[in-house]
């Protein structure tokens, strides 16, 4: 593989609809189209496909992640919009923001088929 190939992010859905107001709606992303396999948004150049499938586990990770400047008005502008922020069995603080030991701070949220999503300031 070359190393200027362009990456493609992929998640899983069950629900098109819920994905696309999700995603489009509440995350704000850029839908590009549509069609009965997948949602396609573009991020900043990169193509996220929510695919559709029809059986989905979600994984016990994060899956999806945005790396941003300012965590916290990140997190209470997706508070505003309805996003609930996961906690965890270690120390957040009242935001749902965890502070790593070497300092970087990560909040985790779902999206509606329980895929787990990240904002992380480094």
């Amino acid at each position: 593989m070359h190393s200027s190939a362009r990456i493609v992010a992929f998640v899983g859905t069950r629900n098109p609809e819920q994905a696309k107001a999700f995603y489009q709606g509440t995350l704000g992303l850029n839908l590009v189209s549509e069609d009965g396999f997948a949602l396609v948004f573009d991020i900043q150049g990169t193509m996220l496909r929510v695919a559709i499938v029809p059986e989905l586990t979600p994984a016990k990770f994060t899956v999806l992640g945005w790396a941003v400047s300012d965590i916290v008005a990140a997190v209470r502008d997706l508070q505003k919009a309805g996003v609930k922020f996961e906690r965890y069995d270690f120390p957040q603080d009242e935001l749902g923001i965890w502070t790593a030991p070497g300092g970087a701070k990560v909040a985790w949220f779902k999206d509606p088929d329980g895929n787990t999503l990240s904002l992380s300031q480094h």
